[in-house]
């Protein structure tokens, strides 16, 4: 199919408006802009929600709620599974997760779950473990030893 034929197979396409085309167009002189003002200049752009120097309607309402996002304590996840990588006795922290490329650092604390199962007797240091992972490891001959977090800031002023 070439274009030519695009006609006469009932495609319809409506033609793109030329302003600025004399006053016999009907969109002439001031190409459809009105008079004068901001909206009739090149490289006006309305800002998302303006309504016309008003107070607009984000900035009327109330702000509510409150976000513990800053607060929130991110780990570095493995799982019981990724932990079969490992030798029998071996020693498993962060470090040697790292190294062995199991996963990505999220943060310098690291966090086992209980997904999959374990054959081997490690000793895994690790900031959390879940409930499940615990039990795993144990049942399996090794050891859990929970590294402790340091608190953010030190510690509190008594008041006097």
């Amino acid at each position: 199919m070439d274009l030519s034929k695009a006609k006469s197979l009932g495609i319809k396409r409506k033609g793109r408006k030329r302003v600025g085309r004399g006053p016999g167009s009907g969109l002439g002189k001031t190409s459809g802009k009105g008079h004068k003002g901001q909206k009739s200049r090149s490289g006006y752009k309305r800002r998302l929600g303006f309504e016309g120097g008003q107070m607009p309607l984000y900035r009327r309402m109330p702000r509510r709620g409150f976000n513990n996002k800053r607060f929130t304590q991110r780990f570095t996840i493995i799982n019981v599974s990724d932990l079969e990588a490992f030798e029998a006795g071996q020693t498993v922290d962060l470090e040697a997760v790292l190294a062995i490329g199991l996963t990505t650092p999220v943060t310098a604390f690291l966090k086992v779950l209980g997904d999959g199962e374990l054959s081997k007797a490690l000793t895994v240091r690790a900031h959390k473990f879940s409930a499940s992972a615990r039990q795993k490891i144990e049942s399996a001959g090794g050891t859990v030893e929970v590294l402790e977090i340091p608190k953010k800031g030190g510690p509190r002023k008594q008041a006097s």
